[in-house]
C-alpha cells in the first residue's frame, strides 16, 4: 500500500516538473515591469535653512556684535541664517543662525527683546547671548528657546584676550549645542530653487538701504554667485580671512517700535523689529530683485514670502541674509 502511495506521488511530482518545464520553454519571457518606487526614486531630502544636504545638528542662534570694533567678526561666514536688526542709537546687531556647521562665534553681545520672536519661527531652538538687562531678558525667560547665557554662569563661554571687552566673548556653539539638545532644523517658511522661478523680476547688482542710522550694503558678485557685504566701501570679511557673502539678500520692511525698558548710557531706548504681520519684501538673487510680500501669522509660523503674482519667492540653496528694515526705508 505504502508503495503504491510512492508510485503516485513520484508520478504527480515528474508530471509537474514536465508541465513546468514545457511552460518555460514555449512561453516567452517579459521584463517584468519597474516598481514605482524604482522608476521615480523620493525627493532628496533638503535642510530648509538652505536648501542643500540635511544637517544632523540641533539649530543654534547667537547674538552678534556688528559695529566697527567688533570686527571683524569670527564664524559669522558659517551662518545660514542672518538677520540684520536695529538696536538702540541706530546701531545693528547680528541674530545669526547655525545649522549646517556649529563654530566658534564672536563677539557674542546681549539679547534684545525682539530676538524670542524672530528665533521662534525655527522651533524651541538654541539661543546664545552674553547677558542683557532685565527688559530685555524677561521675553526670552518666557519663551521655550534653550537659552545659553554668559552672565549667568552657563558653560561654552571663553574671552578673547587679544580683543577688549565686551567685544571678546566667545561662544562654542558646538559645545553649548549638544549640552542644550535643541531640535533639528525645520521648515520656517522659505522655498528654495537652483533658477529664477519669479516672473517680473528686475536687476538687482546691488542692494542699499538703511537699518536704524546704519547703511546696509552688499553687492552682487558673479564669479561666486554670491552678494557680498560691504561696509564703507570695504569688502567684509571674517577673522578666518573669508569674504562674508550669500546668495540670497532678503530685504523685509518690518514695523519697528522703541522699547523704554532698556536705555543705554548715552540715553538712547532700544528698539523692538516685529517679524509677526505682513509687509513688503524685495528679495535680491543671481543679481535679479523680486519685490513682493511677506507673511507670518503667529510667533511659531514661519515667514512666507509671496511675489505680485501671488506665488511663492524662490531663494538660491545655500541660505540668506535678512535686512530688518523700517517699513517706508529707501531701498536702491
Amino acid at each position: 500500500m505504502i508503495a503504491v502511495r510512492m508510485a503516485a506521488a513520484a508520478t504527480c511530482v515528474i508530471a509537474l516538473a514536465a508541465c513546468s518545464t514545457s511552460h518555460h520553454a514555449t512561453q516567452t519571457p517579459t521584463p517584468a515591469a519597474p516598481s514605482s518606487a524604482s522608476s521615480t526614486p523620493p525627493p532628496p531630502l533638503i535642510n530648509p535653512l538652505t536648501g542643500e544636504a540635511p544637517s544632523n545638528n540641533p539649530v543654534v542662534a547667537a547674538k552678534i556684535d556688528d559695529t566697527a570694533a567688533g570686527r571683524p567678526q569670527r564664524g559669522i561666514d558659517k551662518a545660514d541664517i542672518v538677520y540684520i536688526e536695529q538696536v538702540e542709537g541706530g546701531l545693528t546687531r547680528l541674530l545669526a543662525v547655525f545649522d549646517t556647521s556649529l563654530p566658534t562665534v564672536e563677539p557674542v553681545r546681549s539679547t534684545r527683546v525682539g530676538d524670542p520672536e524672530i528665533a521662534l519661527q525655527f522651533g524651541p531652538i538654541v539661543y546664545v547671548a552674553s547677558g542683557g538687562s532685565l527688559g530685555e531678558l524677561k521675553p526670552l525667560d518666557a519663551s521655550p528657546l534653550k537659552t545659553a547665557i554668559n552672565d549667568r554662569g552657563d558653560p561654552g563661554f571663553a574671552r578673547n584676550p587679544n580683543r577688549s571687552a565686551p567685544f571678546n566673548l566667545a561662544a562654542n556653539l558646538a559645545s553649548i549645542g549638544a549640552r542644550l539638545k535643541g531640535p533639528k532644523a525645520k521648515d520656517f517658511g522659505m522655498v528654495w530653487s537652483g533658477k529664477v522661478t519669479n516672473t517680473g523680476s528686475v536687476a538687482g547688482a546691488k542692494v542699499d538701504t538703511r537699518v536704524g542710522g546704519t547703511q546696509v550694503v552688499f553687492t552682487w558678485d558673479a564669479a561666486r554667485q554670491r552678494y557680498v557685504r560691504v561696509i564703507d566701501g570695504a569688502v567684509q570679511k571674517a577673522t578666518d580671512g573669508k569674504v562674508i557673502t550669500t546668495p540670497n539678500v532678503v530685504v523685509q520692511f518690518c514695523k519697528i517700535t522703541t522699547f523704554l525698558g532698556d536705555i543705554d548710557q548715552s540715553g538712547s531706548p532700544a528698539k523692538v523689529t516685529h517679524t509677526i504681520g505682513d509687509g513688503k519684501v524685495a528679495v535680491f538673487r543671481n543679481g535679479r530683485r523680486i519685490d513682493g510680500t511677506w507673511h507670518r501669522a503667529a510667533v511659531a509660523d514661519g515667514t512666507h514670502l509671496t511675489d505680485a503674482q501671488g506665488k511663492p519667492i524662490t531663494l538660491a540653496p545655500g541660505g540668506a541674509w535678512f535686512v530688518l528694515v523700517a517699513t517706508g526705508t529707501p531701498l536702491t
